[in-house]
């Protein structure tokens, strides 16, 4: 059984791709940038405020999808310049504060709508 997540309090999917999809017990969350849900814009500021806005983005893909924070079990960061990573870790860090998922970091030479960072997810459910 396969179930797709939309949320409005996360920005829509940008391209033919659902915002999560449920199945054997475990939701795994597409990739968010720092896109303003209600706006659809890519937020100001540098990484850490673009950090915020797609963990908050994830968070708000989690809920919609029954998980939440605390039953991730894996994230992977995408980021163009690891040169970015201790302020992204910090942000990341507040986001996951005890017990945080297994993750991997990797540097990329671009994102969608120029962003500096993406972040998917895959949490367990039920």
């Amino acid at each position: 059984m396969r179930e797709t997540v939309k949320t409005g309090k996360a920005p829509a999917a940008i391209g033919p791709y659902s915002q999560g999809v449920r199945t054997g017990g475990f939701l795994f969350c597409s990739g968010q940038i720092p896109l303003d849900p209600a706006t659809g814009k890519m937020v100001e500021g540098g990484i850490e405020a673009q950090t915020e806005r797609v963990l908050s983005n994830l968070d708000a893909v989690l809920s919609a999808g029954g998980a939440a924070r605390k039953t991730v079990v894996k994230t992977t960061v995408f980021m163009v310049d690891l040169g970015d990573f201790p302020a992204m870790n910090a942000v990341y860090g507040r986001f996951f504060p005890e017990d945080p998922p297994a993750r991997a970091t990797v540097q990329v030479a671009k994102l969608p709508a120029g962003a500096l960072v993406e972040i998917d997810a895959i949490a367990a459910i039920g």
